[in-house]
């Protein structure tokens, strides 16, 4: 049983490695972060009118998650968006412990309604989502249709689902500032 833990830990460290290898340039990544988020606008009309009452958005274009055995992980790089202009560059990394088996890419968006609620990612030095306690995001995965839910004035959106993943465990999510080659 030690054996198959380590075996699935060395495959979770060499994926999350390996996603990160291949990490967007900037420009890259504006772009798939803006088609990202119009393709949740199309088709969830209620993010589109958020969006616009958001003080600023942080998008996930492209999230990579898998589980093998009793270990997971997922990545990604994002842009946050304040006024229509970057404002910086973010990854999210998350392990995970429990039975789990499987992969999927997905996207998702954090929308920071207040000033306020942006300085908590800012002044974290990485934001913690695992420690966010009734921070429930909506998936259209489960729900079948992309609803709404919120910490405090942070709203969060999972969208494009593709993949198969099926577990059953705890999680930790981390976003932290970084800066993408040009």
């Amino acid at each position: 049983m030690k054996s198959c833990k380590l075996i699935a830990l060395v495959v979770l460290a060499s994926s999350l490695i390996a996603v990160g290898a291949n990490a967007a340039s900037a420009l890259q990544l504006q772009s798939d972060s803006q088609a990202a988020l119009e393709r949740l606008y199309s088709d969830n009309p209620k993010a589109r009118d958020l969006g616009q009452k958001a003080y600023a958005i942080l998008i996930f274009p492209t999230v990579v998650k898998f589980g093998v055995v009793m270990v997971g992980g997922q990545r990604g790089d994002g842009v946050l968006w304040e006024n229509g202009q970057v404002a910086g560059y973010y990854n999210t990394t998350s392990a995970s412990y429990g039975p789990q088996i499987g992969g999927q890419s997905f996207s998702y968006a954090l929308f920071f309604m207040t000033k306020k609620d942006l300085k908590g990612l800012n002044k974290s030095g990485g934001f913690d989502l695992g420690g966010a306690p009734s921070l429930v995001v909506a998936n259209k995965g489960v729900s079948g249709s992309a609803s709404l839910y919120s910490l405090e004035g942070i709203k969060a959106f999972i969208f494009g689902q593709q993949g198969l993943m099926a577990g059953l465990g705890l999680q930790g999510t981390k976003i932290s500032q970084y800066t993408p080659s040009n």
